[in-house]
């Protein structure tokens, strides 16, 4: 069996896996933010209850962890300090002279505070030369000057980042020995290491980052390994990394950053999974919890990855899954401004307080409480109905809040509400598919998360997309996904040269290179030979460019030629002219980086359709039940409502009509209908 822990910023949700009968099985338990590893205990022994199983029977744990994202929301990380280059102290504060794309007309808007204060960001005097050559030998005086200070300031962590450590890291090597050695309190984070690839900026500021959320990763490992090893003695704790990959928590423990993201990175995943099954390579995946709205874009079944990503407005240079969040979920709060106009988010009410209709102490109107007042919501089946929903509290929430201040009906402000917010989750989605070159009408929508598929098929149909696909488990999605996911480590070296001068052999060696370390920590891991997969690409642009794409690089295992060079450049300018709508093949291209993923590939296994899951085999859906439900231009209209553990393959249900779970519910409105396919996914149409 393999359990895989997803912490939401409400739920924690639990799946665990059957491997011997290939059934799925879920839970959730409310978030513990005093305490997360509280409610991952919780959780685990209570899937294993439901399971009637030992913990004996367990393989493996996949974690998807928001302790570094929160940390930055909250800017809430490790008191950290900086070394670097004599007169590069400003780095971070330059950045890269540019306004958020938010704010270029709003005079009031800035970059966000550097997560080192200028009096902890110190200089030392050396200077490695563009080319990797010593230019002035490191004054090993002057980084011992440095730690003093940074010891004094009682800092946790310190970041180095040191100019042109990535073509030489000697420098840099030779500080962290000299920090360990005199300050072996702080944890300490090279540059070399955590980012070793050109862009002096984002290279520093995911150093920075890596070195603020260390402590503080370290620290929650620590307390979650070792009630885990206190209640069950042998684990074996993978951790879910932004790139879509797990590793061990020893590497974690080095590489605090790549934990940012990980549980949309879990839902992408089983998105594409989705694809695979469905044979449909083309989806967006959308993952709506209680706090947070996730979306991912699955391009020829393939999760997108780039390595320019961005952590609460702070760019890293790691690979990372391209999940784009907005402040749009169950827990979000609707409220008025100034003017009078209703907006809903980002500020959530999370677990707690909580929706009003959880009767938890919260008194603001959310999007779940305008669900409830619509219809869309069964108070008394809500995870099951483990827990009962308050119709009452949530209308008194919205009338003193949107309905009375507005001068409308509390159904029609209820009904803007979840208008707003479906507009809100619409632009969130057309920034990260049709200003990335994508036309969104070729894609179908996944929707997951608890609150997903009560928004997802009128959200499709605004935006002129052909199909939704619920998958099972929609609650739980994110948690399936960590299973999915393949052990993964990242590797990558600068290159900057141009295509016409780059040898075939060099590229080869430093590849080579890269790979056998990527191999050796895989054997480290466990992975067997027939199961690690290398995977080759490289970051080229146009010459003069400031940006660049990544190509796959295509090659004979063990060789690699002048052809596969210049096909690797007929691939960039194809993928130029699709992201950009031109291309110069012409023009010169340059090789900036070379990058490798070294996978450890888990089997793939054929998820069952269980009897659980599937409690009947005739194809007429069982009618729970009707009630009246709320839908925009016609009020509310008696809507039939089914079980989703009622519905076997083949099964059609017509709009309008709910399909209730324990963990989601499905709104198919009228004139669309669903259908179940063969994985029990409900296939929407209109």
């Amino acid at each position: 069996m393999r359990i895989g822990i997803d912490v939401g910023g409400t739920f924690t949700d639990i799946v665990l896996v059957d491997d011997t009968s290939g059934q799925i099985h879920y839970t959730k338990v409310m978030t513990t933010h005093h305490d997360l590893a509280e409610g991952v205990m919780s959780g685990i022994e209570r899937i294993l209850r439901q399971v009637g199983a030992s913990f004996t029977t367990v393989d493996y744990l996949v974690h998807g962890t928001t302790i570094g994202t929160n940390a930055l929301i909250e800017r809430k990380g490790a008191r950290t300090g900086l070394i670097t280059t004599e007169g590069f102290r400003d780095v971070l504060e330059i950045a890269r002279v540019e306004r958020p794309d938010a704010g270029l007309y709003d005079m009031n808007v800035d970059l966000p505070e550097p997560l080192v204060p200028r009096a902890l960001r110190l200089e030392v005097a050396e200077r490695m030369g563009a080319d990797g050559h010593v230019v002035r030998p490191l004054d090993e005086a002057s980084v011992r000057r440095a730690a003093a200070v940074l010891k004094a300031a009682e800092v946790e962590a310190i970041a180095v980042a040191l100019l042109f450590s990535f073509r030489n890291p000697a420098h840099e090597q030779r500080v962290g020995e000299i920090l360990r050695e005199v300050f072996p309190q702080a944890s300490v984070s090279l540059s070399s290491e955590i980012a070793p690839e050109f862009r002096e900026f984002e290279r520093t500021s995911t150093t920075v980052i890596n070195a603020y959320l260390q402590p503080i990763v370290d620290r929650y490992l620590d307390n979650l390994e070792g009630r885990l090893a206190k209640r069950y003695r042998r684990v074996n704790l993978r951790i879910m990394q932004a790139s879509g990959g797990t590793m061990t928590t020893e590497a974690a423990r080095g590489h605090a950053v790549n934990l940012v993201n990980s549980g949309p990175a879990g839902g992408a995943q089983a998105a594409a999974l989705v694809g695979r099954l469905t044979g449909d390579q083309q989806l967006i995946s959308v993952d709506m919890g209680g706090t947070s709205f996730d979306i991912g874009l699955i391009d020829g079944g393939m999760p997108r990855v780039t390595s320019e990503g961005e952590f609460e407005g702070y760019p890293v240079k790691i690979p990372v899954l391209d999940v784009h969040a907005i402040g749009a979920g169950g827990g979000s709060i609707a409220w008025l401004d100034v003017g009078g106009a209703l907006n809903v988010g980002p500020m959530s009410a999370r677990s707690r307080p909580g929706p009003a209709c959880y009767g938890l102490g919260g008194e603001r109107p959310t999007v779940t409480d305008a669900n409830l007042v619509l219809g869309r919501l069964n108070p008394d089946y809500f995870l099951g109905g483990e827990m009962k929903l308050d119709v009452q509290a949530a209308r008194r929430a919205i009338m003193a809040y949107i309905a009375r201040p507005l001068g409308l009906p509390i159904e029609e402000a209820a009904s803007g509400i979840i208008r707003v917010v479906n507009a809100n989750m619409a632009r969130g989605i057309s920034v990260n598919s049709i200003e990335k070159g994508y036309d969104v009408r070729d894609f179908s929508l996944v929707p997951f998360g608890g609150a997903g598929p009560l928004h997802a098929v009128e959200l499709a149909q605004d935006l002129g997309m052909r199909r939704v696909i619920v998958p099972p488990y929609p609650g739980t999605f994110s948690a399936l996904g960590l299973l999915v996911a393949d052990i993964r480590y990242d590797y990558v070296t600068t290159l900057a040269e141009a295509a016409a001068d780059v040898a075939p052999r060099d590229l080869l060696h430093r590849f080579i290179e890269m790979e056998s370390l990527g191999r050796a920590q895989l054997r480290r891991d466990g992975v067997p030979p027939d199961r690690i997969e290398i995977v080759w690409s490289a970051d080229l642009r146009y010459q003069g460019q400031s940006y660049e794409l990544n190509v796959p690089i295509l090659h004979a295992r063990g060789d690699l030629t002048s052809e596969d060079v210049a096909e690797t450049v007929q691939r960039f300018h194809a993928l130029h002219q699709k992201v950009y709508a031109y291309g110069s093949a012409g023009e010169a291209v340059e090789f900036v980086n070379l990058r490798l993923a070294a996978y450890g590939r888990i089997p793939q296994r054929q998820w069952a359709v269980s009897s659980e899951q599937w409690a009947v085999t005739a194809r007429q859906p069982l009618l729970a039940a009707h009630r009246p439900v709320y839908f925009p231009g016609q009020g509310f209209v008696q809507t039939a409502i089914y079980r989703r553990e009622t519905l076997s393959p083949a099964t059609l249900v017509e709009g309008p009509c709910l399909v209730e779970e324990i963990a989601s519910t499905t709104v198919i409105p009228p004139g669309a209908w669903g259908e179940v396919d063969g994985y029990g996914n409900i296939i929407v149409t209109w």
